[in-house]
């Protein structure tokens, strides 16, 4: 059953403990990524008979299988996929900035521009359940960006093939190569490149412990979206909201991972008491009612602020969580107040799967309290940018002796000289 804390009344280090833990497999992993590194796809046709019971010949899906599994696929569910696709590109093109030129001083040109990254890795999960979101809200900024080419990697099923929903969602949302390998391998293969698959530049998507310590450890050869943790809820709801409501919107992240973290504040001890009723009423009725029953007694908990809504919301900055749902009515008076969450639902009509799934914003986001310094997965993730400057000769006098100054301050001679050189006497 939920633990209920009432606020001031047991220490906030209890209140606020998040329950993350993580196996130790950084030594495997790394013994992956070497073999990977060495053995190219030879190492990746080992794993694939290993952990996914997978006997493969070729990696790369073709052309037909994709056409094989979109044709496969309920069109009901296309044309769902094809409306989120519609939502996620509207959302994510108001995130795109340009490049930009200053020429306000004579002889003085500077200046930034912005560079889509080349090739990026997207890594899909498909081991307890296959997410098609996931191939949408993380491939379709990459495609705004500008992006050259986008490589999918998932792991194949025991006949060798790839879920079809997967493949459906691929097609829709413009990926341009997929591959049937999953794991820490996949992540390897993506850094390092093998015979197959091409070195891409950055890899995105969520995976399990191995995926993500895969990510850690090649991080610097390439770059990552982030490390993600299990997944969070954190719902902020008034005497006022329907239990029945708040406990589907707790069990919604709570059937994700036993380790999922599922929380409520609520002004009112009564209420709590209704949405932990509730929560016992519904985790029965769940298909995944073993991991939601495991993530809601471990990891789940009730707050209750008596009386005060502005008093949960700073317990609901303190937590920093993925999703942050505002059950109360005028949410938009509550806005301005929430300072780390990753993204925010308003209202008692907008269920965090709206987020997962259809609205638009980003699914892909900071979890374990990162929202205090990270942001959602976006356009400007799958760009850099590079600076450029002109002086003319007239432009450089001028400054030459300030910067061969500060140069000289610093100890650096050799600048200084640069600066200066250009205009002594021969």
């Amino acid at each position: 059953m939920i633990k209920i804390y009432k606020y001031g009344e047991v220490s906030n280090n209890e209140i606020f403990a998040r329950e993350n833990p993580t196996a130790n497999v950084s030594d495997v992993v790394a013994d992956i990524i070497a073999n990977v590194a060495k053995n190219g796809d030879a190492a990746l046709f080992e794993y694939s008979k290993r952990f996914d019971k997978a006997d493969l010949t070729s990696l790369e899906v073709t052309p037909e299988e994709i056409e094989e599994a979109f044709a496969a696929v309920d069109p009901e569910f296309i044309d769902i996929l094809t409306e989120a696709r519609l939502n996620i590109t509207d959302f994510h093109s108001r995130q795109w900035r340009g490049s930009f030129i200053i020429n306000e001083k004579d002889g003085v040109i500077t200046g930034q521009k912005v560079i889509p990254i080349e090739k990026v890795g997207l890594y899909v999960p498909g081991g307890t359940a296959a997410y098609p979101s996931t191939v949408l809200m993380d491939s379709i900024p990459a495609k705004i960006a500008g992006c050259s080419e986008i490589v999918m990697v998932t792991p194949p099923s025991a006949d060798g093939k790839v879920n079809p929903v997967i493949l459906a969602a691929a097609k829709i949302a413009g990926v341009d190569r997929i591959f049937k390998v999953g794991g820490a391998q996949a992540v390897a293969a993506l850094a390092y490149g093998t015979e197959s698959i091409p070195k891409v530049d950055k890899i995105v998507g969520p995976g399990n412990a191995y995926v993500a310590e895969a990510k850690k450890q090649v991080f610097g050869r390439v770059s990552i979206d982030m490390i993600a943790g299990p997944s969070e809820i954190l719902v902020v709801a008034d005497s006022k909201s329907d239990p029945t409501f708040v406990a589907a919107d707790l069990l919604s992240q709570a059937e994700h991972d036993k380790n999922a973290s599922a929380v409520l504040v609520t002004d009112s001890f009564a209420f709590a008491e209704q949405v932990s009723a509730e929560l016992e009423r519904q985790i029965p009725k769940l298909e995944r009612s073993e991991i939601a029953r495991s993530s809601v007694d471990n990891n789940g908990k009730i707050i209750v602020a008596e009386d005060d809504l502005m008093l949960a919301l700073e317990i609901a900055n303190e937590i920093a969580p993925e999703h942050l749902e505002l059950c109360v009515d005028n949410p938009f008076d509550y806005l301005d107040k929430v300072k780390h969450a990753g993204s925010v639902f308003m209202g008692r009509y907008c269920p965090e799967a709206l987020g997962d799934y259809f609205a638009g914003p980003n699914h892909t986001l900071p979890t374990s309290g990162t929202a205090r310094f990270s942001s959602p997965l976006n356009v400007e993730d799958f760009i850099k940018t590079t600076q450029f400057t002109y002086y003319t000769k007239d432009a450089l006098m001028k400054v030459a002796d300030k910067v061969a100054y500060f140069a000289n301050k610093e100890g650096l001679g050799a600048h200084a000289k640069s600066a200066t050189v250009r205009f002594e006497k021969k």
